[in-house]
């Protein structure tokens, strides 16, 4: 059973810990989607939202963006996997009579956490020195000197 659970987990990390998706919903607003694995926790599925946000802006043709919407949930929880009976006993006899003791012993399954961590945003996206966009956040700065690998590869972990 726990080799099973070692092949789930290597599987889970190949495939990323973090994944976005991002609705246009007009023009200049998108609703971006994150889901990222229970070891991230709710701040990791922040950062890849707020990633994503602006990657999405990026690829929309924009430069800025805030984030005027905001909705988050956790749906972790442990799972125990089932356990084991073991059973040992002892019989006498003496004559026509016997006597047997026996001693059950539960050994408990494995536990591992299974859920994810959730964030949606919703993005305004304003081009430099358009109205309105004097407070938004630059989308090149949010991802850093290297935003356009980013924007090209997306983000696919809470931890980089």
């Amino acid at each position: 059973m726990f080799k099973i659970v070692v092949a789930v987990g290597l599987c889970l990390l190949a495939a990323g810990c973090a994944r976005s998706s991002a609705m246009r919903v007009s023009q200049n607003e998108a609703i971006i989607s994150t889901s990222a694995a229970p070891v991230c926790g709710d701040e990791g599925a922040m950062k890849v939202a707020e990633k994503q946000a602006a990657i999405e802006t990026i690829k929309a043709g924009y430069d800025r963006y805030i984030i005027v919407g905001q909705q988050g949930q956790d749906t972790t929880h442990l799972v125990q996997m089932p356990g084991s009976y073991s059973t040992t006993g002892t019989a006498t006899f003496s004559g026509n009579t016997g006597f047997y003791q026996a001693n059950t012993v539960y050994q408990p399954g494995p536990m591992f956490v299974a859920g994810r961590h959730n964030q949606k945003l919703a993005v305004h996206m304003f081009k430099n020195g358009e109205p309105g966009g004097q407070n938004a956040l630059s989308a090149k700065e949010t991802l850093g000197t290297k935003w356009a690998e980013i924007v090209r590869d997306g983000v696919m972990t809470c931890t980089s």
